[in-house]
């Protein structure tokens, strides 16, 4: 359970080892790490990396099958192991792909992309027709074919019961709300809208923090904040009946 827990967690030092390991390393080689690259760039041993990883999921960082006898990277946001709705391109090439419509505003602002304008290629939910736009250190520069709208089909009491990948799952990209309403009769459920602007102030807490800071927080899902959070943006709850 990710809702609720206490908040801030106290880190070890083996999660704040693996975490900035992880997110250089994703950064540089343009994926995710097996457990022999961060036992061979931290010097930790296998049970170690594996309980950092269950430590950070915990603390709302990263996203790993426990299952697995490798404790397989899923997500560690911004990046996603799996094909997602959302790819990342630096100079022309593709470099990763991005866990969310969220995280695609966010991730310019990640201390490896100073100074670079990034291209985020993503779709409408609805149609799957292209959505594009550019970014540098936080700062969309353009959209094309015009600036979408953020649908979020999962209610704020199912954001992170375990760990995030349902949460982001339903976070995508549609062109207009016509777009929208017609994505919500495929998937059978209601959404809300967010801005690219509400997104922006939505993510920006975390923006110049991960990444930056060694020692940057853990998160914790409380729906009732999360309702005030949303509120105080102006995103229109009355679809989920608030």
């Amino acid at each position: 359970m990710a809702q609720y827990v206490p908040h801030p967690m106290e880190w070890s030092e083996r999660a704040l080892q693996v975490r900035q390991f992880v997110f250089d390393f994703w950064a540089e080689q343009r994926r995710g790490p097996n457990l022999r690259a961060v036992h061979e760039g931290t010097g930790l041993s296998r049970r170690d990396i594996v309980q950092a990883y269950k430590e950070l999921q915990t603390g709302i960082v990263v996203v790993v099958d426990q299952d697995s006898p490798n404790c397989d990277i899923l997500k560690i946001p911004p990046y996603s192991a799996f094909p997602s709705q959302v790819e990342m391109y630096v100079d022309d090439e593709f470099h990763s792909f991005i866990g969310c419509a969220h995280e695609a505003v966010a991730v310019s602002k990640m201390p490896h992309f100073v100074g670079t304008e990034v291209r985020l290629e993503s779709y409408c939910a609805c149609c799957l027709a292209p959505i594009t736009f550019w970014s540098k250190e936080f700062e969309i520069t353009r959209y094309a074919p015009q600036e979408p709208l953020v649908h979020v089909a999962a209610p704020m009491w199912d954001w992170v019961h375990d760990d995030m990948k349902s949460m982001c799952d339903h976070t995508n990209f549609v062109l207009d709300r016509e777009h929208g309403e017609r994505y919500e009769t495929r998937i059978g459920r209601r959404g809300v809208y967010f801005t690219m602007d509400q997104v922006r102030r939505y993510v920006e807490p975390a923006v110049g923090t991960r990444g930056w800071d060694y020692h940057w927080a853990s998160q914790s899902m409380s729906p009732e904040g999360l309702i005030t959070r949303l509120e105080a943006l102006g995103v229109d709850l009355a679809p989920w009946g608030l």
